[in-house]
Protein backbone atom coordinates (compact mmCIF):
# COMPACT_ATOMS: atom_id res chain seq x y z
CA UNK A 1 0.00 0.00 0.00
CA UNK A 2 2.81 2.45 1.04
CA UNK A 3 4.50 2.74 -2.24
CA UNK A 4 0.56 3.26 -4.21
CA UNK A 5 0.70 5.78 -1.60
CA UNK A 6 3.69 7.57 -2.55
CA UNK A 7 3.01 7.41 -6.19
CA UNK A 8 -0.40 8.83 -6.54
CA UNK A 9 1.08 11.53 -3.99
CA UNK A 10 3.04 12.20 -6.67
CA UNK A 11 0.65 12.39 -9.32
CA UNK A 12 -1.82 14.07 -7.69
CA UNK A 13 0.86 16.87 -6.65
CA UNK A 14 1.98 17.51 -9.88
CA UNK A 15 -1.99 17.46 -11.37
CA UNK A 16 -1.99 20.28 -13.49
CA UNK A 17 0.05 20.18 -16.49
CA UNK A 18 1.96 23.81 -15.80
CA UNK A 19 2.58 22.43 -12.33
CA UNK A 20 4.56 19.88 -14.31
CA UNK A 21 6.86 22.16 -16.00
CA UNK A 22 7.81 24.15 -13.05
CA UNK A 23 8.79 20.96 -11.13
CA UNK A 24 11.31 19.79 -13.55
CA UNK A 25 9.59 16.20 -13.37
CA UNK A 26 8.13 14.08 -15.83
CA UNK A 27 5.24 15.58 -17.79
CA UNK A 28 1.65 15.09 -16.89
CA UNK A 29 -0.59 13.89 -20.01
CA UNK A 30 -4.12 14.41 -19.19
CA UNK A 31 -7.19 13.92 -22.09
CA UNK A 32 -10.45 14.39 -21.94
CA UNK A 33 -13.23 15.53 -23.70
CA UNK A 34 -13.28 18.58 -22.13
CA UNK A 35 -11.08 21.17 -20.71
CA UNK A 36 -12.44 24.63 -18.42
CA UNK A 37 -10.17 26.91 -16.77
CA UNK A 38 -12.19 28.88 -14.33
CA UNK A 39 -9.13 32.18 -12.97
CA UNK A 40 -12.30 33.16 -11.19
CA UNK A 41 -13.35 30.08 -8.83
CA UNK A 42 -9.81 29.20 -9.33
CA UNK A 43 -10.56 26.17 -10.88
CA UNK A 44 -9.28 23.50 -13.48
CA UNK A 45 -12.15 20.94 -14.44
CA UNK A 46 -11.44 17.97 -16.93
CA UNK A 47 -14.57 16.41 -18.10
CA UNK A 48 -15.40 13.25 -20.20
CA UNK A 49 -13.44 9.97 -20.09
CA UNK A 50 -10.52 11.64 -18.43
CA UNK A 51 -6.84 9.85 -18.55
CA UNK A 52 -4.05 11.35 -16.53
CA UNK A 53 -0.73 9.38 -17.35
CA UNK A 54 2.48 10.37 -15.71
CA UNK A 55 5.42 7.47 -15.34
CA UNK A 56 4.06 4.01 -14.38
CA UNK A 57 0.70 5.49 -13.15
CA UNK A 58 -2.91 6.20 -14.66
CA UNK A 59 -5.57 7.93 -13.57
CA UNK A 60 -9.10 7.47 -15.30
CA UNK A 61 -12.39 8.90 -14.03
CA UNK A 62 -15.33 10.59 -15.95
CA UNK A 63 -14.52 14.18 -14.43
CA UNK A 64 -11.58 15.47 -12.43
CA UNK A 65 -11.46 19.03 -10.97
CA UNK A 66 -8.24 20.78 -9.67
CA UNK A 67 -8.84 23.56 -7.57
CA UNK A 68 -5.49 25.31 -7.46
CA UNK A 69 -6.09 28.43 -5.37
CA UNK A 70 -4.41 31.79 -5.38
CA UNK A 71 -0.72 30.61 -6.21
CA UNK A 72 -2.12 29.74 -9.32
CA UNK A 73 -1.61 26.04 -10.84
CA UNK A 74 0.92 24.57 -8.94
CA UNK A 75 -0.41 26.10 -5.89
CA UNK A 76 -2.67 22.88 -5.50
CA UNK A 77 -5.66 22.79 -2.80
CA UNK A 78 -7.10 20.12 -3.95
CA UNK A 79 -7.78 17.23 -6.65
CA UNK A 80 -11.15 15.21 -6.84
CA UNK A 81 -11.77 12.71 -9.30
CA UNK A 82 -15.63 11.45 -9.98
CA UNK A 83 -17.43 8.47 -11.98
CA UNK A 84 -15.82 5.19 -11.63
CA UNK A 85 -12.24 6.22 -10.73
CA UNK A 86 -9.80 4.26 -11.52
CA UNK A 87 -6.07 4.30 -10.54
CA UNK A 88 -3.07 1.68 -11.86
CA UNK A 89 0.24 1.77 -11.10
CA UNK A 90 2.76 -1.24 -12.20
CA UNK A 91 1.83 -3.19 -9.20
CA UNK A 92 -1.59 -2.00 -7.89
CA UNK A 93 -5.04 -1.29 -9.40
CA UNK A 94 -7.13 0.61 -7.11
CA UNK A 95 -11.44 1.60 -8.18
CA UNK A 96 -13.59 3.33 -6.49
CA UNK A 97 -16.55 6.21 -6.94
CA UNK A 98 -14.26 9.00 -5.87
CA UNK A 99 -11.20 10.14 -5.21
CA UNK A 100 -9.92 13.35 -3.34
CA UNK A 101 -6.57 14.31 -2.61
CA UNK A 102 -5.89 17.23 0.09
CA UNK A 103 -2.06 18.25 -0.09
CA UNK A 104 -1.87 20.13 3.27
CA UNK A 105 -3.28 17.84 5.09
CA UNK A 106 -1.48 14.94 3.31
CA UNK A 107 -4.55 12.62 2.59
CA UNK A 108 -5.96 10.68 -0.71
CA UNK A 109 -9.69 9.80 0.36
CA UNK A 110 -11.07 7.08 -2.38
CA UNK A 111 -14.93 5.91 -1.55
CA UNK A 112 -17.80 4.40 -2.58
CA UNK A 113 -16.88 0.68 -3.42
CA UNK A 114 -13.52 0.66 -2.96
CA UNK A 115 -11.44 -2.19 -4.01
CA UNK A 116 -7.95 -2.62 -4.00
CA UNK A 117 -5.93 -5.45 -5.90
CA UNK A 118 -2.74 -6.59 -6.52
CA UNK A 119 -0.63 -10.21 -6.88
CA UNK A 120 -0.83 -11.43 -3.40
CA UNK A 121 -3.97 -9.36 -2.33
CA UNK A 122 -7.63 -7.95 -3.17
CA UNK A 123 -9.10 -5.83 -0.31
CA UNK A 124 -12.13 -4.23 -0.48
CA UNK A 125 -14.66 -1.57 1.92
CA UNK A 126 -16.87 1.27 1.44
CA UNK A 127 -13.88 3.75 2.32
CA UNK A 128 -9.95 4.06 1.76
CA UNK A 129 -8.19 6.64 3.46
CA UNK A 130 -4.39 6.76 3.34
CA UNK A 131 -2.06 9.73 5.61
CA UNK A 132 0.94 10.14 4.02
CA UNK A 133 2.27 12.13 7.42
CA UNK A 134 1.63 9.14 9.71
CA UNK A 135 2.29 6.88 6.99
CA UNK A 136 -1.08 4.53 7.49
CA UNK A 137 -3.78 3.16 5.53
CA UNK A 138 -7.44 2.51 6.82
CA UNK A 139 -9.84 0.68 4.94
CA UNK A 140 -13.26 1.50 6.78
CA UNK A 141 -16.94 -0.23 6.81
CA UNK A 142 -19.20 1.76 8.81
CA UNK A 143 -22.89 1.59 8.25
CA UNK A 144 -22.73 1.71 4.16
CA UNK A 145 -20.68 -2.13 4.24
CA UNK A 146 -17.74 -4.04 5.44
CA UNK A 147 -14.31 -4.24 4.86
CA UNK A 148 -13.20 -7.59 2.78
CA UNK A 149 -9.71 -9.03 2.47
CA UNK A 150 -8.60 -11.80 0.70
CA UNK A 151 -4.60 -12.41 0.64
CA UNK A 152 -2.74 -15.02 -1.34
CA UNK A 153 0.51 -16.43 0.32
CA UNK A 154 3.67 -16.31 -2.15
Amino acid sequence: MRRFAFALFALLALAVPAAAQTQGESPIKITADVFVVDDETKLATFTGSVVVVRKDMTVWAAKVVVDYGEGGPSNIKSFVATGNVRIKTNDQDATGDRAVYDPKAETLKLTGNVMVVNASSTVGGPDLLIDLNANTTTFTGGRDGRVTGVFTPQ
